[in-house]
């Protein structure tokens, strides 16, 4: 059952990482459900024209605790969803310590302010990483987790640090773990604006749109149908409603904690995602076939089932070609905002 709370009654929520692309997602979904809402970002990675004008905005580490204390005077604060970190899997092999220090001892530092502040509730914005090369798919919680990268154990660990505080202290959390988020705000409002990024669908719509000169597919054989790898593709939007119903659902049994998959549980080969987006486009990617890369499973699709029965979430984006269309549109106006278009 859905938890009705009255605007009046919902606690503060602060964003990290609200500025960047998943996170000023959960941004717009907490505000345009009423929920009061802050946002700390160091702008490494994230744009200040992501978060909403009337969004107090903080440009600050989550390892300052000084400023944390601050924000949660200030604020109230009752509830935190976490997504500042990095994200790069290639680069946490390059440049481990990065990773650890980013997204595990700044985790550390973000969750002893929360337990300093008495901040009861944490969302975070975990990986299906954590399971590294699973030997099936669909994936469920409970499939072991051994990820095969610094990013994937860097997320792990913070996930047990979770564990482990909510059992000594006064607080609950809900760990979520993303498959392949895409897409962008139906209104486009924000979405994904890292120069450089490494998505597939955000790559392949700059190939169509003239940014990039072709689309590399890495890795023709795999026991799929066409021989390219699986993703479960979810909808940025769709991810950023879960975030909410979980903070709910937090509310509602305060003893309780989640762990949970989003994904839709069904996924689609590299090829299917470009054959799309030549279809929303109506332009012809030029595709490079190229060798696998190390660590990448030929399938890698959620078992949604356990979000679907603790959450009353009903995704409104499960289709491919309504992800591509948001993106374009969005890799459009950022072009605008840009300047470059």
């Amino acid at each position: 059952m859905r938890l009705c709370m009255s605007e009046s009654l919902k606690p503060s929520v602060l964003v990290t990482g609200g500025a960047g692309y998943i996170g000023s997602h959960a941004v717009l979904a907490l505000r345009d459900a009423g929920w009061p809402v802050a946002v700390i970002d160091n702008l490494t990675t994230g744009f200040r024209f992501a978060v909403p004008d009337d969004v107090p905005l903080y440009q600050g580490d989550i390892e300052d605790a000084e400023l944390l204390a601050q924000i949660f005077a200030e604020h109230s604060t009752g509830a935190i969803m976490h997504f500042a970190g990095s994200i790069v899997v290639p680069e946490s092999v390059e440049n481990p310590l990065k990773y650890y220090h980013n997204n595990t001892v700044k985790s550390r530092a973000l969750i002893e302010a929360a337990v300093t502040a008495g901040v009861p509730h944490f969302i975070f914005s975990s990986t299906a990483a954590t399971y590294g090369v699973p030997e099936v798919s669909p994936v469920c919680e409970d499939t072991p987790r051994v990820p095969i990268n610094p990013y994937g154990w860097s997320k792990l660990m913070t996930e047990q640090m979770l564990g482990d505080t909510a059992f000594a202290h006064a607080m609950n959390y809900c760990v979520l773990r993303y498959f392949n988020v895409a897409g962008a705000d139906p209104q486009a409002r924000t979405g994904q604006s890292t120069a450089g990024a490494t998505h597939l669908i955000k790559v392949a719509l700059e190939a169509a749109l003239g940014k990039r000169d072709h689309v590399s597919v890495f890795g023709t054989d795999y026991d799929t149908p066409d021989g390219t790898g699986v993703r479960d593709y979810i909808h940025v939007s769709d991810l950023a409603a879960a975030h909410v119903l979980a903070l709910e659902a937090l509310i509602e049994q305060p003893d309780r904690s989640l762990t949970m998959n989003c994904g839709y549980g069904r996924g689609f080969s590299v090829l299917e995602v470009l054959d799309a987006v030549d279809r929303v486009t109506n332009r012809q990617i030029e595709r490079r076939l190229e060798a696998r890369r190390a660590g990448d499973p030929g399938s890698l699709i959620s078992n949604p089932d356990l979000i679907r029965a603790t959450l009353p979430w009903q995704p409104k984006n499960d289709d491919l070609d309504t992800i591509i269309a948001h993106a374009l549109a969005w890799e459009r106006k950022l072009a605008d905002i840009r300047g470059n278009g």
